[in-house]
């Protein structure tokens, strides 16, 4: 069978250099992320436990689908310089890959969960990009910048006879002197919650071509990239893992959520207090059985025991508190926006129409801009070095024949739109260039936001059009002139 040893979690083996106290965290963050909390339980009429779902806002997500929207959008470009034929490959495998628009959506989950790899891997003769997310992504050895060597994790199942069996493929990148090392271990197990017991990769037809050992040569960088939020991991301060943008709020989150979950259920029962006889909850029928004539799945009624007149009901319902839970969660709104480095008033929540968030033009001074550019940092050093990996992958496999670039050659351009409001930088530019303090082609290139190449052109289109026309009359006045000479 190729045993050599069993696994309960990946984070037991001997090569994996993070606590499972990570991993734990970041299944937290999932469990905010996704919006999955446990049932609520209450004392319905009767005075029996009941249990019912809790109603979440689900700030978590709302946070990280709109901080991925302000890092990353279809208006993202980059250039190779001095380099055509790894720009056009480059273009070529993105486009091939729809990368902008999916690397936007997987960006969220890296945002939420506090790390997302990018994977380039070859079929056929074109280079695809697999997405690692956190809980598969498992470092080696790390330094204080990079993670170098890693072990991505990937979970299928089958099923035999009537059971169905766990298979966890581990994939482990290092680097053995100059070589880049990959081996692959495949483990069998038939509890979900166990890595299990390791096989030979033959031992599933998935896998049953992979080689067990390989080395390669000629790659100056990891055939992955990691990807980690801004901001320092206060959580574990020796892991090389990065935080979720919402790991410092989540008792925040879980305030909103809380907050909205009791006003859903406020509205959904009229939030109506109702004493009455415990005898009314407690009738029997003619055949001396025990008979509920009220819904037990609700709370409104309220059965006293004591001296209250059995034909007596006292409604003790009051106002639904909408105005005092509305004012509770844009509080901690306001307190979720400070912690993640949102500006005021990003996110706002109201009767009418429930959580909004502001369209607005964002000021270049806001909180959002810079915690927006220290993200991007980040994010532009990864996508650079996933440009580096695809080009040094494409060499080894024969897909690509050209130099390779230099980190500081990938330049890429991150749209600012919602932060800047171009009738006032258009007035700023041209009083600019009237006062002689920029060029006309700096001011395009801001104003248009184009490359200089381009800037060059438009101002040579200028100047064409700005040449007079000559009338017809100065055109036959300079034609007789002519025939004279």
């Amino acid at each position: 069978m190729g045993v050599t040893n069993t696994l309960t979690n990946i984070t037991d083996h001997p090569r994996i250099g993070v606590p499972e106290t990570e991993y734990d965290r970041i299944r937290e963050n999932l469990q905010y992320f996704e919006g999955k909390f446990k049932d609520v339980a209450y004392r319905n009429t009767y005075g029996e436990i009941r249990h019912r779902p809790y109603t979440s806002l689900n700030m978590a997500q709302v946070l990280v689908r709109r901080m991925a929207s302000l890092l990353v959008n279809e208006q993202m470009t980059f250039t190779i310089d001095k380099n055509k034929a790894a720009d056009d490959y480059v273009h070529d495998v993105f486009s091939q890959n729809d990368f902008i628009k999916n690397f936007e959506r997987y960006l969220e989950s890296g945002l939420a969960l506090g790390g997302l790899a990018m994977r380039p891997y070859i079929d056929g003769d074109e280079i695809k990009i697999a997405y690692v997310q956190a809980p598969v992504f498992f470092p080696l050895q790390s330094n204080a910048n990079d993670i170098s060597e890693a072990a991505i994790a990937t979970k299928t199942t089958t099923v035999e006879g009537q059971d169905t069996v766990y298979w966890t493929l581990l994939e482990f990148h290092s680097w053995n002197g100059d070589k880049y090392v990959i081996d692959n271990e495949l483990y069998r197990s038939r509890d979900k919650n166990a890595v299990g017991v390791r096989q030979t990769l033959s031992a599933n037809e998935i896998y049953a071509d992979l080689a067990e050992h390989v080395e390669l040569d000629n790659f100056t960088r990891p055939l992955f990239v990691y990807l980690k939020p801004f901001g320092f991991n206060n959580r574990n301060i020796t892991s090389p893992l990065g935080l979720s943008i919402f790991d410092n709020a989540r008792s925040t989150l879980r305030q909103i959520n809380d907050t909205y979950d009791q006003f859903h259920w406020e509205v959904k029962m009229g939030q109506r207090r109702v004493l009455v006889p415990e005898s009314l909850t407690k009738m029997v029928n003619e055949r001396g059985d025990f008979v509920q004539f009220f819904d037990t799945d609700q709370n409104v009624y309220v059965g006293l025991n004591g001296d209250m007149d059995n034909s007596s009901v006292q409604d003790l319902s009051t106002d639904i508190r909408a105005d005092q839970f509305i004012q509770s969660i844009n509080q901690f709104i306001k307190t979720l926006e400070m912690q993640t480095g949102l500006s005021a008033g990003t996110f706002s929540f109201d009767a009418a129409n429930g959580l909004k968030t502001a369209t607005e033009v964002v000021s270049e001074n806001s909180m959002t801009y810079q915690t927006r550019n220290s993200h991007l940092n980040n994010i532009e050093r990864a996508l650079q070095e996933l440009v580096v990996t695809i080009l040094e992958l494409a060499t080894a496999e024969g897909l690509y024949h050209g130099d390779i670039p230099q980190i500081g050659d990938i330049q890429f351009n991150f749209d600012d739109g919602v932060f800047t409001d171009k009738n006032v930088q258009l007035t700023y530019y041209t009083q600019a260039v009237s006062a002689g303090l920029i060029s006309k082609k700096r001011a395009i290139m801001k104003i248009l936001d184009v490359p200089e190449n381009e800037a060059l052109d438009i101002l040579q289109e200028i100047a064409d059009e700005s040449e007079p026309v000559p009338s017809a009359l100065d055109q036959d006045i300079y034609n007789d002139s002519s025939g004279d000479e």
